[in-house]
C-alpha cells in the first residue's frame, strides 16, 4: 500500500571538531534521518552554531568517522571556523552577531 503524502527530504548532518595544533578538523558524527536530527538536537542543546549547506554536508558525508577533512575542504572549513570565532567574540562583547557567510567556495582554486 502506498500513500500520497509528500515525503520530507532525508536530512543529513555532519559534526566536526578541531583541536588546536591538529593538522585539520575531523568528522566526529554524521548521519541521515533520525540520526541527523539527533546530531542537530545535541548541537543546539550544547549551544553549538549550525551552518546549513547541503553541498558541504554531502561532501563531508564521504569522510569516514574520526578522519580529517580532505585538503580540498580546508579553505571552506577555515572560513566557517573564522565565522564561528566572530560569533563567539560578538557574544562576549555584546555586539550584534555577524551574518553567515553568503557563499563559501567548496573547493580550493
Amino acid at each position: 500500500m502506498t500513500d500520497n503524502l509528500p515525503r520530507r527530504p532525508l536530512q543529513q548532518a555532519v559534526a566536526l571538531t578541531y583541536e588546536t595544533g591538529a593538522p585539520a578538523p575531523k568528522v566526529v558524527a554524521k548521519g541521515r534521518g533520525l540520526v541527523a536530527e539527533q546530531i542537530i538536537s545535541v548541537a543546539l542543546e550544547a549551544g553549538v552554531f549550525i551552518h546549513e549547506s547541503k553541498e558541504l554536508v554531502s561532501l563531508l558525508m564521504d569522510v569516514d568517522l574520526d578522519q580529517q577533512i580532505p585538503p580540498t575542504l580546508y579553505r571552506t572549513i577555515a572560513e566557517l571556523l573564522a565565522w564561528l570565532y566572530h560569533i563567539e567574540s560578538a557574544q562576549k562583547s555584546g555586539l550584534p552577531l555577524p551574518a553567515a557567510p553568503d557563499s563559501i567556495p567548496l573547493t580550493e582554486t
